[in-house]
């Protein structure tokens, strides 16, 4: 799968610095994916390395888009925690853990605040999507709770990768 990831990086990017960096999130990404999926962790060593190479990435190549990258980091942040403990008061359950607070922050750094509505609407989207389906292939699943880093670590590739087309896609068809 890390090679797939290199040679889509490269197609898009060429092979550039911008490129490695890129690949390194991707790979970090694909990590944090399985990680979740099999043991409900998002572990530090790589969530908190993930949001610091965003904010380099964007000091190095975009820094016009710096302090979007510090908003967006602050906002995943935020935003997941809001719904953290909105979840917590009214079920009395923990419906995620802090670890994909964590991945959304360092998602926010890559990405930049405007692209994090795309990237949650995506990432929820294909997470109840595919819980859905599993859950009515796998009865046994029903009630059995459902990683949601790998769905946000799949949304964050698609932002990272082509999110500033389908931005204009999206924004072509509202105007």
């Amino acid at each position: 799968m890390g090679g797939l990831l290199a040679v889509v990086v490269v197609a898009l990017h060429g092979p550039t610095l911008n490129a490695m960096f890129i690949y390194g999130a991707c790979v970090t990404l694909l990590a944090l994916a399985v990680i979740d999926f099999r043991t409900y962790l998002l572990p530090d060593m790589l969530t908190l390395p993930l949001l610091w190479a965003g904010l380099v990435y964007q000091l190095l190549f975009q820094p016009q888009l710096l302090s979007g990258a510090v908003i967006g980091a602050m906002a995943g942040y935020l935003v997941l925690w809001a719904f953290y403990w909105a979840f917590k008061l009214i079920t009395g359950k923990e419906g995620m853990g802090f670890g994909d607070l964590k991945l959304l922050a360092a998602l926010g750094a890559w990405v930049g605040w405007s692209m994090l509505p795309l990237l949650l609407i995506l990432s929820a989207g294909i997470g109840a999507a595919i819980g859905l389906a599993a859950q009515a292939l796998f009865p046994q699943l029903r009630g059995q709770p459902l990683p949601f880093g790998p769905f946000l670590a799949l949304a964050g590739w698609i932002c990272i990768l082509v999110g500033n087309e389908l931005m204009t896609l999206y924004t072509s068809l509202l105007y």
